[in-house]
């Protein structure tokens, strides 16, 4: 039988430990980003482009399987 140990109080334990809600960053707080996987974005292709507040940016996967981002 185990002994009965005493209850934790979770808000004094350090930042790294406490458990974190899967959209924020354990050290920061702040927002974590959303992870999109290259397949999904690239479907095949081996650039695509990405339209930001009216400009447009080049992703390309390089030969070395690099990710290259140019305006």
């Amino acid at each position: 039988m185990k002994p009965d140990l005493p209850e934790r109080d979770t808000n004094s334990m350090p930042t790294q430990t406490r458990a974190a809600s899967p959209h924020l960053s354990v050290t920061s707080g702040r927002p974590t980003p959303g992870v999109i996987p290259t397949d999904s974005l690239f479907q095949g292709r081996q650039e695509i482009l990405i339209s930001h507040n009216g400009e447009h940016y080049r992703l390309r996967i390089t030969k070395n399987a690099k990710l290259i981002l140019t305006k």
